[in-house]
């Protein structure tokens, strides 16, 4: 029996989780696109009965938010209608499914953090279809929903690396948006955080990010004075850099829920950027 089956161990996340679960001393696998197609439903139910796993942990996603603008229905397969055939082989098996799901969900219209109970109303085709698979994977009983917001982490495409590329290579200054609120989420400790819930009687939606919020603006400025530099980051609004799909304006998630089955916060976001920059 495998302890814990990972779906996109290739990601940021996947990775994160992998070796943090090795870690601990747990039996784990993984599988990415290049070994398991997640939209073919036999390949699920083979893979997931071959492992008989305890739990899954789905980090698998098609994460590219404007591009699902244009691409819904292939969005719709992979966020959606494949999180479906996770969850209906992990019941067949008796299998907890962990699946990761997005503030996008949430319309950012609030000015108080949001929990876990308050309604969903996407307004891009990234969130439209992570709802949708947030209600496959509520479709069985042994379930968790984690719903989490600006990941970035080790070996990927980030918003810290492209501040940091865009210092290191010699800009004069840069611009960012600074009406846009959340809660930047270090990959490691969101790992950790699924890894703490694979071992403990949780069940339902439950919010995972770094402790604090901030904005954009105020997370580039936070890189850039960990990196010891300079630059000027001029604060510009949503406006000044229209997007296909549109982000929630505040999207701040409140964590009281995980906070008391793990019996610790998670970090604070400047502590968990700290740690990664070092790393």
């Amino acid at each position: 029996m495998t302890e814990i089956l990972i779906t996109g161990n290739q990601g940021q996340l996947g990775r994160a989780v992998e070796r943090l679960a090795a870690k601990r001393g747990l039996s784990v696998s993984g599988s990415d696109l290049d070994s398991l197609d997640i939209t073919n439903a036999f390949q699920v139910e083979q893979w997931i009965a071959t492992h008989q796993p305890r739990t899954v942990i789905n980090c698998a996603a098609f994460t590219a938010v404007d591009d699902c603008e244009t691409k819904e229905d292939e969005a719709e397969s992979i966020n959606g209608t494949a999180v479906g055939y996770l969850a209906e082989a992990c019941h067949g098996c008796g299998a907890r499914l962990i699946h990761v799901s997005t503030d996008y969900v949430f319309d950012g219209t609030k000015t108080t953090p949001y929990v876990e109970s308050d309604p969903t109303e996407p307004t891009s085709a990234y969130g439209r279809t992570k709802l949708a698979g947030e209600r496959l994977a509520a479709s069985v009983p042994d379930h968790v929903i984690v719903r989490t917001a600006w990941l970035y982490g080790l070996g990927g495409r980030n918003f810290v690396e492209a501040i940091r590329r865009q210092i290191d290579g010699g800009a004069k200054e840069l611009k960012v948006v600074a009406d846009q609120h959340g809660c930047p989420t270090f990959c490691d400790d969101l790992a950790t955080a699924l890894l703490d819930l694979a071992k403990v009687e949780a069940h339902g939606i439950i919010h995972a990010v770094n402790s604090g919020d901030t904005t954009w603006h105020g997370f580039a400025s936070e890189v850039a004075r960990i990196l010891g530099s300079s630059i000027p980051i001029e604060a510009v609004t949503t406006q000044a850099f229209l997007r296909p799909a549109p982000r929630p304006a505040y999207s701040v998630l409140d964590t009281t829920r995980l906070q008391t089955l793990r019996g610790r916060p998670m970090p604070t976001w400047q502590d968990a950027l700290a740690r990664y920059l070092q790393s």
